[in-house]
């Protein structure tokens, strides 16, 4: 049996089905030259993507050798750069390369990123930063498509085969062509104002219609839901504003408070008033002064210390008078003992 004989049959008509057909595999050897030039592409990262880049490095350029692709890591410019070489036996492989480091600066992990090296595997970088204007708007719908605790994007990974990651303004999907496609769709609309679980729902109806033959060439529209938006109005305010009648003149200037006394003849008359009440003022805050100043001489007072008595030795008084009458009387007396 030949090798031609082994290969299925290329339709030449118009395909019923396009996702039922089988992608040729391209093998080594198909292309009998090597290529004329080479082909390079480089991608930039982000700083925080350095240290993670570095460990895995390695394995991804053992991954690209299979396919004869050279893969440099350039941490001065903080560029990604992948080249074919001259054993590059597929010209496809170096589009497909520049994808998987696309990927990898779009914080994808390295064990994700490399199955679109496959045949049956693309991917899609989606763009959501610019479908909601508002701020507060987007991020409230990036979380609802996340779900709480991821159970949302989870979901969605199951129902399509698909890794999904939402990352700052994008969101990357890889797996299979048909399950890309349907997240995508399920991204959009979740940013259109569409609630995820409708959309997931529709997906699991879907799948249980393409599992029964008897509906396989039947219309689905019935069987899926319709969710339309509604425009709920708001609550009207009770009280309503009379508006003013147009006028194309502006309105008149506002009369100062000065203009009006003098115009009523107050100003002059409350002048000498004024000037009383000035002086009297002036005369409080005078008044004031004094006795705020009185008020901290005597807290003062209170704070001097007393002066203390000077220290002085007592002098003890002796009687330097001798009566000499009186010594002589004793001492006879002490004789005559």
């Amino acid at each position: 049996m030949s090798d031609k004989e082994e290969e299925p049959e290329r339709p030449t008509g118009p395909v019923e089905n396009a996702w039922a057909l089988k992608i040729p595999t391209f093998k080594k050897g198909d292309m009998k030259s090597h290529l004329l030039e080479e082909s390079s592409f480089s991608v930039l990262f982000p700083k925080y993507r350095e240290k993670y880049l570095q460990e895995c490095w390695p394995l991804l350029q053992k991954t690209l050798s299979e396919h004869s692709v050279r893969a440099e890591l350039d941490l001065i410019e903080g560029r990604m750069v992948v080249a074919t070489t001259r054993q590059t036996w597929d010209p496809y492989a170096i589009i497909k390369a520049r994808d998987v480091v696309k990927l990898l600066g779009r914080s994808v992990p390295i064990e994700h990123a490399v199955k679109v090296l496959k045949d049956d595997v693309t991917h899609e970088i989606i763009k959501i930063r610019n479908l909601v204007r508002n701020k507060e708007r987007f991020v409230k719908r990036r979380q609802r498509l996340i779900g709480a605790n991821g159970t949302t994007l989870k979901a969605l990974e199951l129902l399509t085969g698909c890794y999904v990651l939402v990352q700052g303004g994008t969101v990357c999907a890889i797996g299979p062509h048909k399950g890309v496609l349907q997240v995508v769709r399920v991204v959009k609309d979740t940013l259109n104002n569409i609630h995820p679980v409708y959309l997931l729902k529709a997906l699991m109806i879907k799948r249980q219609l393409v599992q029964d033959p008897n509906l396989k060439n039947e219309d689905w529209s019935r069987f899926i839901p319709n969710f339309t938006p509604k425009n709920v109005q708001r609550k009207k305010p009770k009280v309503k504003k009379a508006k003013k009648s147009y006028t194309p003149f502006p309105p008149a200037p506002v009369e100062r408070a000065v203009d009006q006394e003098m115009a009523e003849g107050k100003f002059f008359s409350d002048q000498q008033a004024r000037k009383a009440a000035k002086k009297q003022k002036a005369a409080q805050e005078e008044k004031k002064n004094l006795t705020a100043e009185r008020q901290k001489e005597k807290r003062a007072k209170a704070f001097i210390a007393p002066e203390e008595p000077k220290y002085r030795p007592q002098e003890h008084k002796v009687n330097t008078d001798v009566n000499i009458d009186s010594l002589k009387k004793k001492v006879k007396k002490k004789k005559l003992k």
